[in-house]
């Protein structure tokens, strides 16, 4: 969020207050033709600010389970190592909204007069051992990587060997 040009006085007063206090704020803002509720919090300076679900818009399968899993020593290290492997700063511009170019493609085809093609919808995928798909993971990245450090050092051996 940002501020209007004679609002940036409260405007940094407000999330500076946040950000000393470790408060975040709740609010409610009219969007798209209705209300939604809003939380705001500090960050950088500055203020973000996120739209929440109200409780009858959530969906049973997104609930927590009702017993939490033990989980073992061994299978929090490894999923801690892969979260940290696969870590990377966020490139928004990666992103892009597939769900609007695909409107307008119906959209184009429709003005053209083409028939409409419909998308198959995509199938469940099934349900894997998370455990046994970690090892996988690591294992595959650990590979890659080692390759990579034999292509450097054969490149490193052929310049000296060429000297």
């Amino acid at each position: 969020m940002a501020p209007d040009e004679a609002a940036t006085k409260p405007y940094q007063l407000f999330a500076q207050a946040m950000e000393q206090t470790k408060y975040h704020a709740i609010g409610k803002l009219a969007m798209h033709g209705r209300e939604h509720i809003v939380l705001i919090r500090p960050r950088d300076g500055g203020m973000v600010l996120h739209t929440l679900f109200y409780p009858n818009e959530l969906h049973e399968a997104n609930r927590a389970a009702g017993e939490s899993t033990k989980l073992t020593v061994k299978e929090m290290e490894l999923a801690k190592s892969l979260v940290q492997h696969l870590a990377s700063p966020f490139k928004p511009s990666t992103f892009h909204d597939s769900y609007r170019e695909n409107v307008k493609h119906l959209i184009r085809q429709k003005q053209k007069g083409q028939k409409i093609s419909v998308v198959a919808k995509p199938k469940k995928a099934p349900v894997i051992d998370m455990m046994e798909a970690l090892k996988r993971s690591l294992a595959a990245t650990s590979a890659r990587g080692a390759q990579s450090k034999a292509r450097k050092g054969a490149a490193k051996k052929s310049k000296r060997t060429a000297a």
